[in-house]
């Protein structure tokens, strides 16, 4: 029998995708299904988008460049300018990528040595499963930070003790944070940034939310960086930003000398994004009006469910930002919880798919309309009073 790579059976199954199955199995009868769990919105991809992909489709297919079409990388520049009033090189500071989920998986291919002395890969738990994954299967080991409510969430670099950060590569930061939506200020990144650069450590920074926020714009972390992004990459996205999950497309943004390596690693593995698809994200990243209608879409759903949750007397925590609510789970049990949800065609995430320090919270992703929202928790409270569902 072929051998298989251990990584696979360390692993498992990902996550959430047991979860999507059975909300699958739901949706299947016909009958209304208030779907939580994905960040997947259901809001339409704006027409302008969608009509410079189709107009971008031409007779002839070719072979997209993975260093992206120079338009592209000029777009991205030019957003970085406006939204953080940083100057950037598109040809030095600027790589286009497919989504960020693939390029936050293969960065560690790019940076970690499997046969080093520093193969750990730091990342916050809960959190995104993929920065662990990309570690292990680029021969790496996982090393997750447990994230607390007490501490808001946060992943400080500073806190971790001396032989921890020699023996890692990379640290990975993502504010706002998903699961939670909790949030950071620009202090947190300058201190993230020192540590990183005493311990020769590159700090990625995962961004992709950065445009989803509510009371005050969410910094990154090329803004203290002063120019010199030495050790510093950050990693953006359209998919939340524009709507554009299925089109696969975002940017990653810094160090000249990681993006360098990054144009050699990714013709290898094909991962650039359509010429089309480019096409599209270029017309995205220099439109900011849609962004702004997004968020205020966004912010009606989130007032619906904050609402909601306040009235039933459930605790939220973090959810400043982000399409994400964020809390913990009546009667302790977060699987229990969803489960139970799911008998009354809710589905939510439990925290434990985000990692071990995720246990008894769980996350609703703001996916479904407006009224949608309004006629799920209008389903939930009737479970309570009807005592199907704790409080």
């Amino acid at each position: 029998m072929a051998t298989t790579n251990p990584a696979l059976e360390r692993l498992g199954g990902y996550p959430l995708a047991r979860l999507q199955d059975l909300a699958n199995e739901l949706r299947a009868d016909g009958q209304p299904l208030a779907d939580f769990s994905i960040g997947d919105p259901d809001e339409p991809t704006p027409p302008f988008i969608r009509d410079a992909l189709i107009d971008a489709v031409g007779p002839v297919s070719r072979y997209p460049t993975a260093a992206g079409q120079r338009g592209l990388r000029e777009a991205v520049a030019a957003w970085v300018r406006t939204r953080h009033g940083v100057e950037v090189d598109p040809d030095v500071h600027v790589l286009p990528s497919a989504g960020s989920k693939e390029a936050i998986f293969h960065l560690p291919l790019a940076v970690l040595d499997p046969h080093g002395d520093r193969r750990n890969v730091i990342w916050g738990d809960p959190g995104y499963p993929v920065y662990g994954r990309g570690a292990l299967f680029a021969g790496g080991e996982s090393d997750p930070v447990t994230l607390t409510h007490e501490a808001g969430w946060r992943l400080d670099l500073d806190t971790l003790d001396q032989d921890r950060l020699r023996a890692a590569c990379i640290a990975w930061v993502n504010y706002p944070h998903n699961p939670t939506g909790a949030t950071v200020d620009a202090d947190f990144y300058r201190r993230q940034v020192a540590v990183a650069r005493e311990h020769g450590l590159l700090l990625a920074s995962d961004e992709c939310y950065q445009e989803v926020w509510f009371d005050q714009p969410a910094p990154s972390v090329i803004e203290v960086c002063d120019g010199d992004f030495t050790d510093v990459l950050a990693f953006v996205s359209l998919s939340k930003r524009s709507g554009m999950t299925g089109y696969r497309a975002g940017a990653i943004v810094g160090d000249p000398e990681l993006i360098r390596r990054l144009r050699l690693l990714r013709p290898n593995m094909g991962t650039a994004s359509p010429d089309f698809v480019q096409a599209a994200a270029t017309v995205a990243w220099r439109d900011q009006t849609h962004v702004d209608a997004r968020r205020a879409v966004f912010a009606a759903k989130r007032d619906v469910v904050l609402g909601f949750l306040k009235d039933a007397g459930i605790e939220v925590s973090g959810s400043q930002a982000t399409f994400y609510v964020w809390f913990r789970a009546p009667g302790g049990d977060d699987t229990a919880y969803a489960e139970a949800l799911l008998k009354e065609r809710i589905v939510a995430s439990p925290g434990r798919a985000f990692g071990p320090a995720g246990a008894g919270w769980l996350r609703l992703a703001l996916v479904p309309t407006v009224q949608g929202c309004r006629e799920a928790v209008g389903r939930w409270a009737e479970a309570i009073d009807a005592g199907r569902l704790p409080t």
